[in-house]
């Protein structure tokens, strides 16, 4: 019987300590990995949809709790006065999730980019939705409260498919439609959050 509670005892103490050290590694690795995901995942995508700020819309960002999920808006100005806010929608693709940073003009609610931060989609063919220009520029102008515009050419919509690869097309539109979504549903306190950078 002693034998057993000097077993349960130790192996209590393991577990202790085990939990510790991986709650010590969590909270030391998790803002290296934040800045990780900021440099090389959200960053190019929100930069390549805002060259032509006068601002660095990866410092001058603000997070909102959406659906019980922290989610990042980037600020962009022009002449100095905050105009763009970039967020990043997500939907299935061809070969798992893609994430799309849409940047939208607070002024007239249209976009003016969008970007892809992740996706598992096949080289050559789905993964052509982050270089394919004729793509990516056929979002450009369309307003997020125009949802019905937001689809591929053959489901009636505005946007240029990508050949050979109609699912993850149509997965970048339902990505772009959700970030549309959540800034109408957050219009408000976008902005409110946006006038902060004012100046």
């Amino acid at each position: 019987m002693r034998e057993m509670v000097r077993m349960v005892a130790t192996l209590t103490i393991l577990a202790a300590a085990a939990g510790g050290l991986l709650a010590t590694v969590k909270t030391t690795t998790a803002e290296r990995i934040e800045q990780a995901v900021l440099d090389y995942v959200q960053g190019p995508a929100v930069m390549s949809i805002m060259e032509d700020v006068s601002n660095d819309p990866l410092e001058d960002r603000f997070a909102l709790t959406i659906d019980n999920e922290e989610r990042d808006f980037f600020i962009g100005k022009i002449d100095g006065a905050p105009r763009i806010v970039a967020l990043e929608g997500k939907a299935s693709g061809y070969g798992g999730d893609i994430g799309v940073m849409v940047g939208i003009d607070i002024e007239t609610g249209e976009i003016v980019g969008i970007g892809i931060t992740t996706h598992s989609e096949t080289p050559g063919v789905g993964s052509r939705a982050e270089s394919d220009v004729r793509f990516l520029t056929s979002f450009k102008g369309i307003p997020v409260r125009e949802q019905d515009k937001i689809y591929i050419g053959e489901d009636d919509g505005d946007i240029s498919n990508i050949g050979g690869a109609t699912v993850t097309a149509r997965g970048v539109c339902t990505a772009v439609r959700r970030a549309g979504e959540m800034y109408k549903n957050y219009e408000s306190e976008i902005k409110t959050q946006v006038e902060a950078f004012a100046g």
